[in-house]
């Protein structure tokens, strides 16, 4: 199998955290949110580096570790890593975008 060489791209995802977390303990929940949205900025980058903004860990543990966003509007981007000794060439950033309404929003790809 060919891996192929990915270029830095920005795109905006809707994540819908609430039938990700069903069942799942309460104090289990907001824990359970982070890594719902790093394994989703993997499968849809392709990059098992990501890194997740401060500003989206405030939001996804606004509500406390019970009461959880059932949505939140994320954008990954996926850039080259600085560093030397990386273990890959790509990461991901996953930060917060503010959405007050999330009815009929699509993916869409951002050129910066």
């Amino acid at each position: 199998m060919v891996k192929k060489e990915v270029a830095p791209i920005t795109r905006e995802f809707t994540v819908n955290i609430h039938r990700r977390i069903h069942g799942v303990q309460f104090k289990r929940r907001a824990p359970r949110a982070v890594k719902v949205v790093r394994n989703f900025a993997r499968k849809a980058m392709g990059t098992t580096d990501v890194r997740i903004d401060v500003k989206l860990n405030e939001v996804l543990w606004s509500h406390g570790i019970r009461n959880v966003p059932f949505r939140v509007r994320v954008r990954l981007a996926r850039k080259p890593n600085e560093t030397e000794d990386a273990k890959e060439k790509m990461y991901t950033l996953v930060t917060w975008v503010p959405c007050a309404k999330f009815h009929g929003k699509q993916t869409k790809t951002i050129t910066e």
